[in-house]
């Protein structure tokens, strides 16, 4: 991490993101393929205005690419998929919720992102998530 007092950086943030895509399942993980993973503190004005999102703190994380299941075998190759994390908002929801550490909130956000890529919609994993929190 970084020094004492600082805040982790990006490059800490994509250490602790690397550890957490280790650790997921060999399977889960070939079926992610070439994904790429990228930090920045913030996202783009541009992805936040395309998302109608005004707030920047609002945005943990996001996918872009065309998911598994939306993708054709003829055709042109598509562009790399990659899954953002950012900093910054993830910071500060890791300050507001005490009670998870920042290594399981970047892991959230991680596989959250990657869980787009399979083509799953914020509905289907928050009733994933639900499920498994409730010992299903």
């Amino acid at each position: 991490m970084s020094e004492i007092g600082l805040a982790p950086s990006l490059d800490d943030i994509a250490r602790i993101a690397e550890i957490a895509f280790e650790s997921l399942p060999p399977e889960f993980r070939r079926l992610t393929g070439e994904v790429i993973f990228r930090v920045d503190d913030f996202a783009e004005q541009t992805v936040l205005d395309d998302l109608e999102i005004e707030d920047p703190f609002d945005l943990t994380g996001l996918y872009q690419g065309v998911d598994l299941a939306a993708r054709g075998g003829l055709g042109p190759a598509a562009e790399p998929s990659r899954v953002f994390l950012y900093r910054r908002p993830i910071l500060d929801e890791w300050a507001a919720h005490g009670e998870i550490t920042l290594e399981e909130l970047v892991a959230h956000v991680l596989v959250h992102e990657i869980g787009h890529h399979f083509g799953l919609s914020d509905a289907a994993m928050h009733a994933i998530e639900a499920s498994a929190g409730d010992g299903a």
